[in-house]
């Protein structure tokens, strides 16, 4: 594994989670294939799990499906052959708990509209692509960056767990 900056905001663990900042993270790479998307997905679910936000609930339901399409975004949108991509699940405590999911790919020409520009016919909607609109209405707040100190870029995403 190698250590990049996945976020603007926080440092991160490689390969676990750890807690720290008040809260817990996880970052882990996966293959930018299908198969790494679901990985993904599911240890998201059984993390959040781990961290007080059960199965069934509607926090933990939304949370998943965003990291699950961002992570299939990554794939589909942001794969370069023999590059993975990298997610971090960040839950923070305190008075209003919120659960970020970051995704970072390699790909850096690729780059979604920017929040609130979904509106509309967007060309990548003809062939699927209907992901970030479930991620703009399930997320408080989502966006993208460029990716500091590799080629790519991270697409990220918050939801409130309270």
């Amino acid at each position: 594994m190698t250590s990049d900056n996945l976020s603007p905001t926080a440092p991160a663990q490689l390969g676990g989670h750890s807690a720290h900042l008040g809260g817990r993270v996880f970052t882990l790479r996966f293959t930018s294939t299908p198969r790494g998307a679901r990985l993904a997905r599911r240890l998201v679910g059984v993390r959040l799990d781990e961290w007080g936000v059960p199965y069934g609930t509607g926090p933990h339901e939304s949370v998943v499906l965003v990291a699950a399409e961002l992570a299939a975004n990554a794939v589909r949108h942001g794969h370069v052959p023999g590059r993975d991509f990298r997610l971090l699940l960040r839950v923070t405590d305190g008075p209003r708990p919120v659960a970020r999911v970051e995704v970072s790919d390699t790909r850096a020409e690729r780059v979604p509209p920017r929040p609130g520009r979904l509106t509309g016919p967007l060309p990548e909607l003809a062939d699927g692509g209907r992901g970030l609109l479930l991620v703009e209405s399930l997320a408080d707040r989502w966006g993208w960056c460029p990716r500091l100190g590799a080629p790519g870029k991270t697409v990220w995403a918050e939801c409130a767990l309270g």
